[in-house]
């Protein structure tokens, strides 16, 4: 299989590899982004969660929108 290529800016494709443990993503769908130093608390996330750190089964917590639907917005 080959490796992805990015197909849109700040895209990381699901591969948490690229991602620092501070990087603000956003849901492409509804834009709520994720900020691992506020965590998620409706889904028992705790503060200083990073976005690759996430379990699988988390979704956006506004659209259900999977965690591949998202792209970095901010990756210090």
């Amino acid at each position: 299989m080959s490796t992805p290529t990015k197909t849109f800016e700040g895209s990381y494709l699901g591969d948490n590899s690229q991602l620092s443990d501070d990087a603000v993503l956003e849901c492409k769908i509804c834009w709520y982004q994720y900020h691992p130093e506020d965590g998620d608390a409706d889904q028992h996330i705790p503060p200083a969660t990073p976005f690759s750190q996430l379990p699988d089964s988390w979704r956006c917590p506004q659209c259900d929108g999977e965690r591949d639907q998202f792209m970095v917005v901010d990756d210090h």
